[in-house]
Order: C-alpha cells, then sequence, then structure tokens
C-alpha cells in the first residue's frame, strides 16, 4: 500500500502532519514528531514580534474535547529561522510547514515574507484563532473579502505554496474557501478551533482557563471539522490539509473521505502521547489491505459519492 502523498507538488512519507500548536515551537520537538512517524510538520503559528501569550492554566481536557487559551505565544517569525534550520538539516525529508498570523494586514504580509527566506516547504497563513479576538480583532478567516484581500497580499510576496487555515464558525466555509483559492491561495487548512468555549469550576465559582474563554478541539469537533472539509471539498479544486478531531484512525479515514488529502494531528497526542502518528498511519494502512485499496489517494473524497 501506497501512503505517499504528492501535496502541492511536496512529497510527504504519509498523511499524518504535527498540526500547528504547543509541539511546534523548537526544532527539536519537531524532529521529535517525525521520529515518531508523522509524515510532516508544522511550526506553531509565528507574529513578527515575540509573544508571551495567555498566562496558565493554557490547555485542559474536558469529558469529550480539549480547551486551550494558549494565546499564540512564541519567539517571533524574525528570530524563528535557527529553529528551522536545525529541523531541515536533521529531516530533508519531511515536509515542513511554517505557520504564520498577524493582527492587521502590513503585519501579515511581513511575517509570511520572512517566512518566505526560511527552509519552509509550505507558508501556511492562520486567519483564524478564536482566543485572540479581543486582542487583534475579527479573524480574516471570518470574512470572505478579507480571505481574499489577505491571500491576495500573501501571494504577491512569495512564490511557495501557500495553504489558508479556516476557521469553522461561519456560516458558508466553502464560500470563504473558494475565495482564498481565487487570490491564489494553493491549499485550504480546515479547521482551526472552535470558539470560544469556557469551563466553569463550580467550587471556585470562577472560569477555569486564566483567560476564562479558549478555543475548542479533540472529539468535540469531529463532526464539525468533517461536514467543513466535506463542504471545501465540493467548494474549490485545491488540496486540503483536514484537520480538527482527528483523533483515531477511523477519525482519519472519515477526514480523508471528506477530502482531506493530509492530517492534522494536534489534540490525538494528547489522548495518545506522541504514539498517536504511527497508530493512525497504521490504521489506514491496515484498512487499505482490508478493503482493497492500493493508495492512499484512492480514498480522499470517497463520501462525495
Amino acid at each position: 500500500m501506497n501512503l505517499n502523498v504528492n501535496f502541492c507538488g511536496i512529497n510527504f512519507p504519509n498523511p499524518t502532519v504535527l498540526a500547528s500548536g504547543y509541539l511546534g515551537v523548537t526544532g527539536a520537538s519537531l524532529i521529535n514528531c517525525v521520529n515518531h512517524g508523522c509524515g510532516g510538520v508544522t511550526g506553531k503559528t509565528l507574529f513578527l514580534e515575540e509573544r508571551s501569550g495567555h498566562p496558565n492554566p493554557t490547555v485542559l481536557t474536558f469529558q469529550g474535547g480539549i480547551i486551550n487559551a494558549i494565546g499564540l505565544c512564541g519567539e517571533g517569525v524574525k528570530n524563528a529561522g535557527h529553529e528551522f534550520e536545525k529541523y531541515k538539516e536533521a529531516n530533508p525529508d519531511n515536509p515542513l510547514i511554517g505557520s504564520v498570523g498577524g493582527g492587521n494586514m502590513e503585519a501579515l504580509v511581513e511575517c509570511a515574507q520572512i517566512m518566505d527566506s526560511y527552509p519552509v516547504d509550505l507558508i501556511e497563513l492562520n486567519f483564524s484563532c478564536p482566543n485572540v479576538h479581543d486582542e487583534m480583532g475579527r479573524p480574516f478567516a471570518c470574512d470572505p473579502k478579507m480571505t481574499f484581500d489577505a491571500t491576495t497580499a500573501v501571494r504577491k510576496v512569495t512564490k511557495k505554496p501557500i495553504s489558508v487555515k479556516l476557521s469553522p464558525n461561519v456560516s458558508n466555509i466553502g464560500l470563504i474557501a473558494k475565495q482564498a483559492e481565487a487570490a491564489g491561495a494553493d491549499a485550504i487548512t480546515a479547521v482551526n478551533t472552535m470558539g470560544p468555549g469556557m469551563l466553569i469550576d463550580i467550587h471556585m465559582r470562577r472560569p477555569v482557563l486564566a483567560n476564562k474563554v479558549g478555543g475548542v478541539g479533540g472529539y468535540a469537533i469531529t463532526p464539525i471539522a468533517l461536514r467543513c472539509v466535506y463542504d471545501i471539498y465540493k467548494a474549490v479544486q485545491i488540496p486540503i490539509i483536514g484537520t480538527g478531531g482527528v483523533i483515531t484512525g477511523e477519525n482519519a479515514i472519515a477526514m480523508l473521505m471528506a477530502g482531506a488529502s493530509l492530517l492534522g494531528i494536534g489534540s490525538a497526542i494528547a489522548y495518545y502521547d506522541m504514539t498517536a502518528f504511527e497508530m493512525i498511519t497504521d490504521k489506514i494502512r491496515a484498512f487499505m489491505k482490508e478493503e482493497g485499496f492500493n493508495d492512499v489517494s484512492e480514498l480522499v473524497g470517497l463520501a462525495h459519492q
């Protein structure tokens, strides 16, 4: 069975990709993910300057899901090149996705321009973080025109493939994906966490997260993420990184059938530790053998028959 994926002209040894998040901060942590079986990695979203993020507690599990308000902490894109170089020196054959964000159009474009100078294979534009809304205003991913304008602006400063990361908190995600495609996006990443949501400690009589609210992920958003990818697949011709609620091998196969070509893995690590990548890949391989599939691409979009 062939699990290799050609995504935007980039070869991934298997369809699992570390999603942007807390494990993508250093070159060493990215290398560790590859050593545990992922096909490629995505760095944590970087902004122009260093960000401290939100105070602890920032990540909590609850029955059925995970909520986080990390706050997009990071050293800033200007200071991150050495981490990407460290990763690429150790893993030239496992693609590296650099994720960038910005509180306004000018900052986003400058971030993407700097990321373009680093040894990344693809640039992901994070238009959709749900737990810094008060700080940065309405995310680009909530408006078709904003998505089009921001993608157009970034397209002018890089020749590398770009993937636009969209939010599930919209009424017509297919329409927004079409605007990203029309503006020159090479791929779509779908979806970010939902929310913001809240947990309350009934004994302390206050919200549990220091930030009070955070993005909701894990099993809680599996059906929503599948529906979003399904709608995007119908709307665009460019490939999709399906992420959000990909926790088990069965979830992963369903995401491929909804239309994803690659699988963003994040919350699964909280449930199964670093064995999540190999567990999911092994389940896909076993399913393909049982059902008579020879290439993982044969699974992509099957739910649309």
